[in-house]
């Protein structure tokens, strides 16, 4: 009993100690002057900005495009047989030039039927020149001329030129004109079987090569032209605007660092629903030192033509779109403008009245009334300025 008496008072002697401690605290500290709380100081801004002032400005159109061959046409065959090669590979990627012959198809068996053509034909007039001599001497040495100038080997010569309605009767009555037309559908017949090149250019696809066997109409390969090329140009539906047909366009390439001139030959009368842009279709020679291919990515700037009462500032003064803060009564204010146009790195905007102080470079971390005052580069205040602007950046919030 002895020992549980001892706990209890030194349990309560602890207790007392304890509260008596803390009855002391509170009592000092009600003792003490309260702390003084200092004012909120309002942190002020250093921005630069210039006045509002709209004038006519002269803004260049430019806009990157692709390059698409002027031509492109598939080369089929006009007859059927045996492809025959030429000099030029019938293989993707292999150049020719205007007039070359890019392939034949067998043409053996109809250049002999022709031959044997032009005999007969030989044989019957040379059985109308005695009949000339005596009914129609006027044209025997005509005709006599036009006899020799007949090569079995050759087409044939232009046919006479028969005034007389009696003597066409009487060419008529020995088949010499149905003979002749049909000679000359031959000939015809026989050039198709040979396929010229109709431009400079190259072959993007080969369907058929030399040895094959193709029917009348088959497809051999398709060809693209290489020597002038196209352009096409999205443009946005202002810009689109001031570009012409006819007027001339800087083409250049970035990586290469090479210029072309061209000129503007088309331009889309729709607006493209996805780009919400209009097509403006520029045409470009390519060059031997400069040459150009089909697919590459150029950019292409046109004049420039004047904006009436505009301001030009640099894009990233804008935020939110179409907002900027202006400085009034030494406190900032959000103001919408109204953008006449964008460039790569330039809006020209109006919707500001005059001689406001718009700010002219983008903020961060601020808020319309914000505390500011303006400070440009050309200030004599530059060194205070230095010691004293907090950070503006690139972006608003």
């Amino acid at each position: 009993m002895k020992n549980i008496d001892r706990r209890i008072i030194i349990i309560g002697s602890l207790i007392f100690i304890v509260g008596l401690a803390y009855g002391i605290m509170k009592f000092l500290i009600a003792q003490g002057e309260e702390p003084r709380m200092r004012p909120s100081k309002e942190v002020k801004r250093y921005v630069k900005a210039e006045p509002v002032s709209y004038k006519t400005i002269t803004s260049p159109v430019s806009a990157p495009g692709r390059l698409t061959p002027l031509a492109e046409v598939d080369l089929v065959a006009e007859a059927s047989g045996k492809i025959i090669g030429s000099d030029i590979p019938l293989k993707k990627g292999s150049r020719f030039k205007q007039g070359d012959v890019l392939f034949t198809i067998y043409p053996d068996e109809v250049a002999l039927a022709i031959k044997s053509r032009k005999s007969r034909f030989l044989n019957t007039l040379a059985n109308i020149l005695p009949d000339l001599t005596i009914d129609y001497p006027e044209q025997e040495a005509t005709f006599r001329k036009f006899f020799n100038s007949v090569k079995i080997d050759k087409q044939l010569p232009p046919f006479p030129e028969v005034n007389s309605e009696q003597f066409r009767i009487f060419l008529s009555s020995r088949d010499i004109l149905s003979e002749y037309y049909g000679i000359k559908q031959d000939e015809l017949r026989l050039s198709r079987h040979t396929v010229k090149s109709p431009f400079d250019g190259t072959y993007s696809e080969v369907i058929m090569e030399a040895g094959a066997y193709t029917n009348t109409g088959g497809r051999v390969a398709k060809a693209i032209r290489t020597d002038v090329l196209e352009m096409e140009v999205p443009l946005e539906r202002f810009d689109a605007g001031w570009v012409e047909v006819g007027d001339e366009a800087t083409i250049r390439s970035e990586k290469r660092n090479l210029t072309w001139e061209g000129t503007v030959v088309r331009k889309n009368q729709f607006v493209d629903p996805n780009t919400q842009s209009q097509g403006v279709a520029i045409r470009i020679k390519s060059q031997q030192d400069k040459p150009l291919l089909a697919g590459e990515y150029l950019n292409a700037k046109f004049p420039g033509h004047p904006v009436e009462e505009v301001m030009e500032v640099p894009r990233n003064v804008a935020f939110n779109t179409n907002e900027v803060f202006v400085v009034e009564d030494g406190r900032l204010k959000k103001k919408n403008i109204d953008i006449i146009k964008r460039t790569e790195e330039a809006l020209l905007l109006r919707g500001l009245n005059e001689d406001e102080m718009l700010v002219m470079e983008p903020l961060i971390n601020v808020s319309e009334g914000t505390k500011v005052e303006i400070h440009n580069a050309s200030s004599s205040s530059e060194s205070t300025y230095k010691q004293n602007k907090e950070p503006a950046s690139a972006n608003n919030k």
